[in-house]
């Protein structure tokens, strides 16, 4: 596992702020972790949610 973003190369030991850190996202694809920092996951959420299995959605 790496501590760095997928998408722009972030790495969690840059993050100062907590709740910064708390927004990171983990992508578990083919077996392998990947982390979205808080900016690359909120500029992705609509991606991310499409990835979500339809029992998710249901009350």
């Amino acid at each position: 596992m790496t501590d760095a973003c997928a998408r722009c190369g972030r790495t969690r030991a840059s993050v100062t702020d907590p709740a910064e850190l708390l927004a990171w996202v983990r992508e578990r694809e083919r077996g392998i972790d990947q982390w979205l920092c808080h900016v690359c996951a909120r500029a992705h959420v609509r991606d991310i949610e499409g990835k979500l299995p339809a029992d998710y959605w249901a009350p």
